[in-house]
């Protein structure tokens, strides 16, 4: 043993360690109050950054446009912008509540029921047939089980109906984040200077690569996925309420859904062209196939286009992330979700890279 060694007082040692846990503590109480108070501002913010970044070169050719006036360029491309995506969804939106609140109400008090074949149907060369001993076994079927579900129908009567009163908030939030995209726009330079400190701090030398990567990852998905999805959704609505198909806001909803978890809207749109060949008139008919053929076309031309100058993500990150979005946070989620999954994955795989290069 050496003589000169003195071991530390435990007293100081343990004032130390309690002098550490308090200031963590205190640390951790003030961020999770902080996030708590944040918390119903999360998804508008996030939402509102995809927007600014999605649409930034519009606003940079409005830009040149005003002669550098940034208020004017950014208050014009929101306002166009809302506009063009406002009217539309707010129709849908209220015929959505409309059929959602009819739909519960028929499971609340169990009418929810399949009508009978039509003779048209029996007709058809070579399908026909088939189409109606399917259609008869759903209609005759259907009301026996709904019989025996009536429990769980009245619960699914009561979710619809709360899902219908939150379709307000959705459209709460949808101008929100537009209002936010107005305002990075205008502030986009120190917002793009404060993106890349950040990831600088973060991750060092490579800070400017990440965030490039996010900028183009955020640009990509947004335009070749969620942008493509709302403007097919959109055009299936109109199309569902041009025809007169029942529950046109509910159908033009799973269309939204499906293409942005890319199956896309042809398990929607092909019965729906089915059902007003049978029900409608001929013309309509034929026009409204005529559209829905235009409609899944555009997934077909678009997307290429535009993911194919952007970065390329896997379809399951997609799904998985609008999936998860959706069940998080209902409509908006589905956007943000796939978004932001896309982007955790590419600056994973980008890390993991790096790690690889390291060694």
């Amino acid at each position: 043993m050496t003589p000169n060694f003195i071991p530390p007082p435990h007293d100081d040692l343990s004032s130390k360690v309690a002098e550490t846990a308090i200031r963590l503590g205190v640390l951790a109480i003030v961020l999770i109050w902080c996030f708590q108070i944040l918390q119903p501002f999360i998804i508008p913010l996030v939402w509102g950054i995809i927007i600014a970044v999605a649409i930034h070169p519009l606003y940079l050719m409005l830009l040149n446009l005003f002669g550098g006036r940034r208020v004017i360029a950014a208050i014009l491309l929101i306002t166009v912008l809302l506009t063009l995506l406002m009217v539309p969804t707010v129709m849908l939106t209220n015929l959505l509540v409309h059929n959602v609140v009819t739909l519960a109400e028929q499971f609340l008090h169990g009418q929810f029921i399949i009508p009978p074949t039509p003779e048209a149907v029996r007709n058809w060369p070579l399908i026909g047939e088939p189409i109606a001993k399917i259609w008869d076994l759903a209609s005759t079927n259907l009301l026996e089980a709904l019989k025996l579900m009536q429990p769980q129908l009245r619960a699914a009567g009561v979710w619809l109906i709360n899902a219908a009163a939150s379709a307000g908030m959705g459209i709460i939030i949808f101008i929100a984040a537009f209002v936010i995209a107005g305002i990075l726009l205008v502030y986009s330079g120190n917002s793009y200077q404060l993106a890349h400190s950040i990831s600088r701090r973060l991750v060092g030398e490579r800070g400017d690569d990440f965030a490039n990567l996010a900028e183009a990852t955020i640009r990509s998905v947004a335009r070749g996925v969620l942008g493509i999805a709302v403007i097919q959704a959109l055009l299936a609505g109109l199309g569902f309420i041009f025809a007169s198909v029942p529950a046109a806001g509910i159908w033009a909803l799973l269309c939204l859904i499906l293409a942005v978890i890319q199956i896309g809207v042809g398990i929607i749109v092909v019965p729906a062209i089915i059902y007003v060949f049978v029900t409608g008139d001929t013309l309509t008919a034929v026009i409204f196939l005529i559209w829905n053929v235009m409609i899944m076309l555009l997934d077909n031309v678009l997307k290429p286009l535009v993911l194919g100058r952007g970065v390329s993500v896997p379809i399951a990150v997609i799904f998985l992330g609008a999936i998860g979005g959706l069940l998080m946070s209902g409509i908006v989620g589905l956007f943000v979700g796939a978004i932001v999954l896309a982007l955790g994955y590419k600056l994973f795989q980008v890390w993991l890279n790096m790690g690889s290069l390291s060694r």
